[in-house]
């Protein structure tokens, strides 16, 4: 059944307004009239609504509320990916598989060795163009939220946010020795925080990894062969959601 988000206060006793562009979507696309099913979600509460469309206007849908219930798709663990700023579109992939492998939110990350360069002014078109397919793929993938895009950051701000985690893990292909199960080994707690950081093609220079180390991070390989930029948030995150994601009913 179609899905689609909304934000709290668009829901109100027994009913639901979508007065975004899924308007246009619901109507035109999927040709859905009165009486129909869909499902609403509140991405910000995590509560999927099971709904009717009850009226349909030219800037808005109204649906009525039949049932509801608690997030299903989402994990106990909550990856923050710092994404190394890539070049083409290789950070709309990141962004949607990530998505659909249950990333909680993307930081793009300029490091000394990016070649992208981002103008000011584009910063903002970029962000909600990345906002945009994070959305459509957590649409797609059954998700209860929709991971944020945050501002593009640098190395050293970025350091400043590691005592908001459980554990801060940095994917460095000069890295031998500790392995990315050994450091999830002292993560035993039901709900956990991780931020990943990731490099961009050029890789993470020596002097980003001492800041890293100094600001608590720890340092990991992710096997014997290198990876491109845009595999490695799909190969941590998912090796993260084995060792560590419950299966247990919500």
């Amino acid at each position: 059944m179609s899905k689609f988000f909304v934000r709290s206060e668009k829901i109100k006793d027994s009913e639901i307004l979508i007065d975004t562009e899924d308007v246009n979507h619901i109507k035109n696309v999927l040709r859905k009239n009165i009486g129909d099913d869909i499902i609403v979600c509140d991405y910000e509460k995590k509560i999927n609504y099971n709904c009717k469309i009850k009226e349909i206007s030219k800037r808005d849908i109204i649906c009525e509320i039949i049932s509801q219930r608690e997030s299903e798709s989402e994990s106990n663990i909550k990856i923050d990916i710092f994404q190394g700023l890539p070049k083409a579109d290789k950070m709309e992939l990141i962004i949607q598989k990530g998505t659909e492998l249950g990333v909680n939110s993307f930081i793009p990350v300029v490091f000394k060795r990016s070649v992208v360069k981002i103008d000011e002014k584009d910063k903002s078109k970029k962000i909600e163009r990345w906002q945009k397919i994070s959305e459509v793929a957590a649409k797609q993938s059954g998700r209860d939220m929709i991971p944020l895009i945050k501002n593009i950051e640098n190395v050293k701000n970025i350091c400043k946010l590691f005592e908001n985690y459980d554990i801060v893990l940095v994917a460095y292909e000069n890295e031998n020795q500790n392995s990315l199960k050994e450091a999830l080994k002292s993560l035993n707690k039901p709900e956990v925080k991780i931020a990943v950081i990731i490099g961009p093609e050029g890789g993470i220079d020596e002097s980003e990894i001492e800041l890293f180390k100094d600001a608590g991070a720890k340092i990991v390989t992710l096997g014997k062969r290198i990876l491109r930029t845009e595999t490695v948030c799909l190969a941590i995150t998912a090796i993260i959601n084995y060792e560590l994601e419950s299966t247990e009913d919500k």
